[in-house]
């Protein structure tokens, strides 16, 4: 039945789709004290002001509404910025990382990777929590397989399939600024408090001959499709990545601050990014 409703969803315009999540996005921000409450911190934790911060309310919205084309409808207009970076990276023959922050439409990255890049033989493996109903799970599973792309869950499991895919010289991609599972991150400053960050990134990042690059899909405005951005690690952030774990997981929670900042009203402002971990999943 879900996934039905998926498709259906899916055969909508984007503009419709985007127009439906920006009234969605502005409903449960007047429905939920909480989500509300998260917003107002994050955004002035970040120094947020003026149009942006409103915006993000509307944009939260879109990102889940648009779901389902990406999932299960025709292909959307993407365009890129920074393509050459990733085709200087496969050239050398290694492991791609790819990192992205919950900014803009960060479903668009890893797909539009795949049908440009993954079906020449160089597929990507996203790191993807799975949901707590089984349903909207096994809509998950489904959306996330598709020539070129290859999902693993955040199960050690899942973590042993991304070191598998860099050694093969595939790409890897995650966000960084997901809250991991207990005993997987540190404490590190976000935006100037303390946030629990996966050590994972750094981790993955230090295997012999892997290539960081920062990613990110900007949404643009009336259903016009999306623009996927692509950063070295160098263009962003002065310093290389640090052996310590701390350090490291503090540099990163640093790169993505500077992604956020140059499209801040696509960011998911009202994601608890600051909450206590979760017991680790098991294996399966």
């Amino acid at each position: 039945m879900l996934i039905t409703l998926f498709r259906t969803l899916g055969r909508w315009p984007l503009p419709a789709l985007h127009a439906l999540g920006w009234l969605g996005g502005w409903l449960v921000w007047l429905a939920s004290p909480t989500y509300r409450r998260r917003w107002r911190e994050h955004t002035r934790r970040a120094a947020l002001r003026g149009w942006a911060r409103w915006a993000s309310v509307g944009a939260a919205g879109q990102q889940v509404a648009e779901l389902p084309r990406l999932w299960f409808g025709p292909p959307v207009p993407v365009g890129w910025r920074g393509a050459a970076h990733i085709e200087a990276a496969l050239a050398r023959g290694n492991g791609v990382l790819f990192l992205t922050p919950h900014l803009g439409c960060f479903e668009v990255t890893p797909r539009a990777y795949a049908e440009r890049f993954g079906v020449q033989g160089r597929p990507i493996t996203v790191l993807y929590r799975p949901a707590r109903h089984a349903a909207l799970d096994a809509v998950l599973r489904q959306a996330r397989q598709r020539p070129g792309m290859a999902a693993a869950p955040t199960t050690l499991a899942g973590v042993r399939q991304l070191m598998q895919a860099l050694r093969r010289g595939e790409a890897v991609g995650l966000l960084p600024d997901q809250v991991p599972p207990q005993g997987l991150g540190v404490w590190a400053p976000f935006w100037g408090a303390p946030a629990y960050t996966m050590t994972l990134a750094a981790r993955l990042a230090q295997q012999p001959g892997v290539h960081v690059l920062l990613a990110w899909g900007e949404r643009l405005p009336w259903g016009r499709g999306y623009v996927v951005h692509v950063h070295p690690w160098a263009e962003v952030m002065d310093a290389p990545l640090a052996a310590d774990p701390a350090q490291a997981a503090a540099q990163i929670n640093q790169a993505m601050e500077r992604l956020i900042r140059r499209c801040p009203q696509q960011y998911l402002w009202g994601y608890a990014r600051y909450k206590q971990p979760r017991a680790l999943p098991q294996a399966t």
